[in-house]
């Protein structure tokens, strides 16, 4: 019996995996939980098993392919299943008998009417285990992200509108108010980016309706609001050469023209003032009807080819981007991990208003006190960093400053205070940064901290860590140090409300008073900190707090054995 295996929603939740490698061949046999393939979605790198014990029939995925989630990827041929057309049945006399041979004959046209068996495409046969040899039903995609702000979330809950139906204009698909008020029908200046040109040219006829002084200039200045000069020396270039009889238009502080001449710049839209003349009256700039007519048209055209590139899917402003093979160029699918990671520092910056609070600390304790300990931490296999002594010493601020910990339920408009803390690891991998998490920080101690640490950064590494071991962080922690950084301003791990960033350690002179109440100038270990966090959540005295305490586990490393 045939049996067709399709992709299983492997990153709890993604639409989505692309597939990087085939473990088996075509006539190959293979076991049930046998890996088969390897999938990269969300962040992880996964192995798909195979559901039966059979042999490969094909392969209906190239590797390097993107397929959503129910795609079926791979056929098996299972031995000793049969069909229900072949399973045998008794009859009245209880003689075995196949329910083939018990069934009438079928006519063509009711052959016709049945599934198509593996030939027929897996959206037809929808779940039907015995068209598609899955004995569960086809994983429907779960939508995709949604990329907007608080403010244009409740606006499309206030409009009845499924924001996952709208198509951003924004950077990075996301959605701005403009695009809400498009979808309900609203007023047409609520344009998306692309038609920005167009309400350019709207103020500029604005500024062109003013009153014009003696000397011809507008009373409001000489470029329309929102349209600076050299933005309509470009529209002007676009439509026509210049001619060496034009007059530069840039900065142009007096405009002539006769009344006529700024009636017709009024019906057209455009502002005056950013029309090249074409002649010149006792050294000032004359502009003719005919000019302004040519400069309108030219304006028309250039918001018509925008128009059309936007709908071609191009980016507008931009020239073409085709080169030939052998170019100092080289090209890459912007997708898998670092298409995610893309995703994820757009949303982040644009939900979360960054700021970044940044200082020193004086660690020469906390390096004796490694030093001291590390031989130990080595006879029990596991390498002791400092970074298991910065995780308590976070958890232990974290306590003390609940909204370090917390999360902003923007759907429910709520902010959710955590009581367990799970620490980010940023990692640096060959595909692009990874976060493993380590669960319920505050409960284990620091060798413990170090071994579980350990495991899942070499996991992120070496591509075999699971999509669970990225998720549920409450706070996310990053070692610039490790390449010889000292300050940053990190991206906040969305949604979490921060993430610290600690440099590398160096040495430093110190101001240190003694005993007697003097001061002496001594090296000492310093560690710079680079604290991210969401104003929305945070103040920047409760930041600098946070940090302040930090500080103060980190200089003090035996307080740590309190927590």
């Amino acid at each position: 019996m045939v049996r067709e295996f399709e992709l299983p929603d492997v990153g709890e939740g993604v639409a989505e995996g692309e597939l990087v490698s085939w473990l088996v061949e075509t006539g190959e046999a293979v076991t049930e939980d046998q890996p088969v393939a390897e999938v990269e979605t969300d962040k992880a790198l996964v192995e798909v098993p195979a559901p039966v014990d059979g042999t490969v029939r094909e392969l209906h995925v190239e590797e390097g392919e993107v397929v959503p989630v129910g795609t079926v990827i791979i056929s098996f041929d299972v031995e000793g299943e049969e069909s229900e057309g072949s399973r045998a049945s008794e009859n009245a006399n209880g003689e075995a008998v196949s329910e083939a041979a018990e069934a009438p004959t079928e006519s063509a046209g009711e052959r016709a009417s049945e599934p198509a068996g593996v030939d027929e495409p897996s959206e037809q046969r929808g779940g039907d285990p015995g068209a598609t040899g899955a004995d569960t039903e086809a994983v429907a995609p779960p939508d995709d992200r949604v990329f907007a702000p608080p403010r244009v979330r409740r606006m499309a809950r206030e409009e009845g509108l499924d924001l996952s139906r709208i198509e951003g204009s924004g950077p990075g698909g996301r959605i701005t108010a403009a695009d809400v008020q498009a979808a309900t029908g609203g007023d047409s200046s609520a344009e998306p980016a692309g038609s920005q040109s167009q309400s350019a040219g709207a103020a500029a006829g604005e500024a062109a309706s003013g009153t014009a002084d003696s000397t011809g200039r507008h009373a409001g200045g000489s470029a329309a609001e929102g349209t600076t000069p050299e933005d309509a020396t470009a529209a002007s270039s676009t439509g026509r050469p210049e001619t060496s009889t034009q007059v530069e238009s840039a900065d142009r502080e007096r405009t002539l023209a006769a009344p006529a001449t700024r009636r017709i710049a009024q019906e057209e839209g455009v502002d005056i003032d950013a029309v090249p003349a074409t002649e010149e009256r006792d050294g000032e700039a004359f502009v003719t009807p005919a000019a302004v007519q040519e400069y309108a048209e030219a304006q028309r055209q250039a918001q018509e080819a925008d128009r059309e590139a936007l709908e071609a899917g191009e980016s507008v402003g931009t020239k073409g981007t085709d080169f030939a093979e052998g170019e100092r160029e080289r090209r890459e699918p912007f997708t898998g991990v670092r298409k995610t990671i893309a995703d994820a520092m757009v949303e982040s910056k644009y939900s979360a208003p960054h700021v970044t609070h940044h200082d020193e600390v004086d660690v020469t304790e906390l390096v004796a006190a490694r030093e001291d300990l590390k031989p130990r931490a080595e006879e029990r296999g596991i390498g002791l960093t400092y970074m298991p002594f910065i995780m308590k010493a976070v958890v232990a601020a974290l306590k003390e400053y609940p909204e370090m910990n917390a999360v902003i339920d923007e759907e429910n408009e709520e902010i959710v205070y955590r009581d367990y803390y799970n620490i980010g690891v940023a990692t640096a991998t060959d595909v692009g940064l990874m976060v493993p998490v380590v669960e319920d920080a505050d409960r284990k101690g620091l060798l413990q901290l170090s071994s579980e640490m350990n495991e899942v950064v070499q996991k992120a590494r070496d591509r075999t860590i699971s999509p669970g071991e990225l998720r549920g962080s409450t706070f996310t922690i990053t070692n610039v140090g490790g390449i010889g950084g000292e300050y940053a301003t990190p991206i906040i791990n969305y949604p979490e409300a921060g993430i610290l960033a600690i440099g590398e350690i160096k040495r430093k002179p110190r101001v240190i008073p003694d005993e007697n109440g003097s001061e002496s100038i001594e090296p000492r270990s310093v560690l710079t900190l680079s604290l991210s966090f969401d104003h929305r959540l945070i103040d920047g005295a409760v930041g600098a707090a946070f940090t302040n305490t930090v500080m103060e586990y980190l200089e003090n490393p035996s307080l740590l054995l309190l927590e």
